[in-house]
């Protein structure tokens, strides 16, 4: 039985794979790089785990040439997009990509397309500009123009609301320049690009690393906006002046409540007979006796481990407050 259609096949409808030892019939994988190629997830990897599919498979699965084409092209672009010295022509209905090494002093780059031949800056990677400095890259260019194109004169009002919301919507890959699409309705803002893979932040469209939505930075991880440079900085100064006491009051809290709950805890465990198991078969005085052997045990742990808690706990919680958020104010 596939486990992608639910269907039983033959065992010559199921393809052996280089990657891995999970089996799809031909069909579903076929139809499954269809859409992967389609949407430009590229490497593809295998629709029950992780591992990626190798070229020979893929190459095998896929009956069109022009699908293997567009494979083969966006993998070549993948591997471009990881080296910080390829450029991409900007000039429209153009891709190729120019490899660029130590041009940062001479940056006037011509590419080497046939036909094309446009000079562009190897550090803006706009049209060569050789009287100007280097303007930041164009938001999103040609995107505004089918709204525009559908908005009456007299709708202008309503027009502006909708290239706004547009503008919102389509954002720029940091790292290629890929156009992303994503509803802006408050959900999740860690965004992975499907062309080079990389991990950003919708908000601020930097790449982002594991502490990225914990740090003060003003990003949330749900969302359509960071907060303001004002509540930002009242939000650092209520945690630096209120650490302390939020640091005492949990600590306080917690102290208690881990050094009574954890004998209660292993009272209750012993007297039921464990989880998943039946009720103890112990009786009276063996019973009452096994409790309390449990109970005294864990009155003589749960200081450790509340001691522990609370020694790696608040200096942890002290070091973000004084050190990450106290710099992140500063600056």
């Amino acid at each position: 039985e596939c486990h992608l259609c639910l269907l039983p096949q033959p065992p010559e409808a199921f393809p052996t794979l280089a990657s891995c030892a999970h089996c799809s019939c031909r069909a579903c994988l076929e139809q499954y790089l269809r859409i992967a190629v389609g949407e430009s997830r590229v490497p593809v990897a295998c629709p029950h785990c992780r591992a990626a599919l190798q070229p020979t498979d893929v190459h095998r699965l896929l009956a069109e040439p022009a699908l293997r084409d567009k494979y083969e092209e966006f993998l070549l672009r993948r591997l471009l997009v990881a080296d910080p010295g390829t450029r991409w022509c900007p000039a429209p209905d153009c891709s190729y990509a120019v490899i660029a090494y130590g041009c940062a002093a001479c940056p006037r780059l011509t590419c080497g397309r046939e036909g094309c031949g446009t000079e562009f800056c190897y550090h803006c990677r706009q049209p060569w500009h050789p009287n100007g400095p280097c303007a930041p890259a164009p938001p999103a260019p040609g995107l505004a123009s089918p709204a525009a194109q559908l908005v009456h004169p007299e709708d202008s009002a309503h027009g502006e609301t909708l290239l706004q919301a547009e503008a919102e919507d389509i954002k720029v890959c940091p790292r290629c320049s890929a156009f992303i699409m994503k509803i802006n309705d408050g959900s999740y803002n860690r965004m992975n690009c499907t062309v080079c893979g990389c991990l950003f932040c919708w908000l601020c469209l930097q790449e982002i690393s594991d502490v990225h939505f914990l740090s003060p930075s003003g990003c949330t991880f749900w969302g359509k906006r960071p907060w303001s440079r004002t509540r930002k900085i009242l939000w650092q100064l209520g945690m630096v002046l209120g650490a302390p006491m939020v640091i005492s009051l949990v600590a306080g809290i917690a102290v208690p409540v881990i050094t009574i709950r954890i004998p209660i805890y292993m009272g209750r465990k012993v007297l039921a007979g464990g989880p998943g198991s039946r009720r103890s078969s112990l009786l009276g005085c063996q019973q009452c006796f096994s409790v309390t052997i449990s109970v005294l045990l864990s009155l003589f742990v749960s200081p450790i481990i509340t001691a522990v808690t609370v020694g790696v706990g608040v200096p942890l919680m002290l070091t973000y407050v004084y050190g990450v958020v106290v710099l992140s104010l500063c600056r």
